[in-house]
């Protein structure tokens, strides 16, 4: 208890070391392990769902798509830029290594219908709904 408090008069007399503390709290709240990383929109009718993926600096072909019912997992590697001997970065932003997400699709898929396209850093996905799951009319009989 009384180390607690000695820390935090120390961290009243050293500002610095507190803004360094609380900018390191927000970094890592931010950071792909925190957050939902990628960003993706989707959206749906009564035949289809259609979703895009913000992945640029993606190679299409290092993309992995999976779906099972009404999931669907993505997974991918983005790898950072290669330096040239004598070159350090002064600011780092962009999240660099293997990445995986899986998102609940609001219907079961047909999977093996699905299309996938890759387009300036964006991946579409087209994602049929499965003809059990579409819905049906019902006539009603009159008597």
């Amino acid at each position: 208890m009384l180390t607690r408090e000695l820390e935090r008069l120390e961290n009243l007399l050293d500002p610095w070391r507190e803004f360094d503390r609380i900018n390191s709290d927000l970094f890592e709240m931010m950071s792909p392990a925190r957050c939902e990383f990628p960003p993706v929109n989707m959206w749906k009718n009564d035949e289809k769902a259609m979703v895009t993926v913000e992945i640029p600096g993606v190679e299409p072909e290092g993309v992995e798509i999976e779906v099972t019912g009404d999931t669907l997992t993505f997974r991918f590697e983005r790898k950072p830029e290669e330096l040239k001997e004598g070159e350090t970065y002064t600011r780092k932003e962009r999240w660099y290594g293997q990445f995986s997400r899986s998102i609940e699709l609001p219907f079961n898929v047909q999977a093996d219908k699905v299309v996938a396209k890759f387009s300036k850093g964006i991946l579409y996905m087209e994602l049929p709904r499965a003809e059990a799951e579409k819905p049906k009319k019902i006539s009603v009989k009159v008597e």
